[in-house]
């Protein structure tokens, strides 16, 4: 299978999971009378399906990770199946639940992002954001062969991404980290009203270092051979 096929075939897949997670979102939240996430006591106890709520989540994490495995040739390109995979569906989830439910109604809306390991709050468009370089990276790794990145090159912008995932995830947590000593009652009844973009943006932009370090690569090989780049060179990784 060509490589194209293979990141159309990721790519259904992660669309197929975003319907499947948006239908369960939009069960959720129907039973609890929550649609609109942003409301007074947003995460009311529901008995046990809390919990359930959070194995699922992290189940769905292996599988975006389990269909990038199968999918990839070899370390680089397994992780980028994955993060296209995680990407598309990221995305789709909320192109779904619009069509479901008509939330969001902007990409400004709040949503709780994530239960583990505290509730994270965050606009739309900064998990979007986020997925769209997850989608980007994970195209160009998956597709293009590459020569080898120069020596320390390649862990010095890894060390920059995660760093920009660390302040990410800081923003997004912010305001249950500042009540994580209440118990959880106060974890539950959190509602933020500011979202530090500036930090944001900073973490995306850290975030984008391996996309820039790749596309750097991309265009010395391109200007070693004398050749623009084209979808030719499309191939598939040894």
């Amino acid at each position: 299978m060509s490589n194209r096929r293979r990141w159309a075939v990721v790519v259904v897949y992660a669309a197929a999971m975003a319907w499947v997670e948006s239908a369960v979102v939009y069960y959720l939240r129907t039973m609890v009378n929550r649609i609109q996430p942003y409301q007074t006591y947003p995460l009311p106890i529901i008995g046990g399906l809390g919990q359930a709520e959070m194995v699922r989540e992290l189940a769905t994490m292996i599988m975006l990770l389990t269909v990038g495995i199968l999918a990839g040739r070899n370390w680089r390109s397994r992780l980028g199946y994955s993060a296209i995979a995680f990407g598309v569906w990221d995305i789709l989830y909320y192109v779904f639940l619009r069509v479901m439910c008509g939330w969001p109604s902007s990409i400004s809306d709040w949503d709780i992002l994530f239960l583990i390991p505290l509730p994270w709050w965050g606009p739309v468009w900064a998990p979007v954001s986020i997925a769209s370089l997850m989608v980007l990276w994970g195209t160009l790794v998956s597709t293009w062969r590459m020569k080898p990145a120069a020596k320390g090159v390649e862990w010095k912008v890894w060390a920059l991404n995660f760093l920009g995932v660390g302040i990410a995830l800081y923003v997004f947590m912010a305001d249950t980290i500042k009540v994580a000593d209440q118990g959880v009652n106060a974890l539950r009844n959190v509602l933020p009203t500011t979202f530090n973009w500036p930090l944001f943006v900073v973490a995306i932009l850290l975030m984008a270092a391996p996309i820039i370090e790749v596309l750097l690569r991309l265009k010395r090989q391109a200007l070693e051979r004398k050749t623009p780049l084209n979808y030719k060179e499309l191939e598939s990784i040894s």
